[in-house]
């Protein structure tokens, strides 16, 4: 995944999943998050990993989906919670690509050239499908974004080894962006860019910035 952050599509998708999301809860700011981030990074295969049902987080997925043109994988557990996803997710199931398996072994192999990677912290094996995720990076030249929601009380030592970010979203929204082989080699000289979460004091509004910076490490 590269660096040409597309504005107009992070809009678009938010949006898409403010009115997918409208009846289903009054905070899908999770979902609008993950939603804006995958279609501004243009993310081509996208892939969730749900502990039960696929709710709120996959119909962001949907929307970016939607946005870029890409695909979009649900990995479940077991038939069951397979059946549960298509009934929560109504219609917009036909948008989904879902597999039934174990998704550390599927990040590995069949997915492994996903470009964006969303992990259900609440799974028992979480920091497994992250390790999963970094292995294969060394065998990719793009990056993945990889974001790890339920996040909150959560002892994730291997995230917290990763240079990744706690922002305070939802139930505690994990972000990190493994680089491919490619953009270690051309990181030196270009601008990053980093994550910023404002409050505002007034009305108690979180605010997420995605800022550009000469130079430097992301923070």
């Amino acid at each position: 995944m590269g660096y040409n952050w597309s504005a107009e599509n992070a809009t678009e998708a938010y949006i898409k999943t403010m009115k997918m999301a409208k009846q289903r809860t009054n905070e899908p700011d999770v979902a609008e998050f993950i939603s804006a981030i995958a279609a501004g990074n243009n993310a081509q295969l996208m892939v969730v990993a749900c502990a039960a049902t696929a709710g709120l987080t996959t119909f962001g997925l949907i929307a970016a989906s939607q946005q870029t043109g890409g695909r979009l994988i649900c990995i479940v557990k077991g038939i069951e919670e397979l059946h549960a996803s298509k009934q929560s997710l109504n219609s917009n199931a036909n948008h989904v690509e879902f597999v039934v398996g174990n998704a550390q072994s599927l990040l590995s192999n069949e997915y492994k050239s996903a470009d964006f990677v969303v992990i259900d912290c609440n799974l028992e094996n979480h920091e497994g499908i992250l390790k999963a995720v970094q292995n294969v990076q060394n065998e990719k030249q793009k990056s993945t974004i990889v974001l790890g929601y339920n996040a909150y009380w959560k002892d994730s030592w291997l995230w917290s080894r990763s240079n990744s970010h706690l922002l305070p979203i939802g139930e505690g929204l994990l972000l990190m962006r493994v680089a491919g082989s490619s953009d270690e080699n051309s990181q030196r000289g270009r601008r990053r860019s980093r994550w910023v979460v404002k409050v505002d004091k007034c009305t108690g509004e979180e605010h997420v910035f995605r800022i550009k910076s000469a130079g430097g490490v992301e923070a």
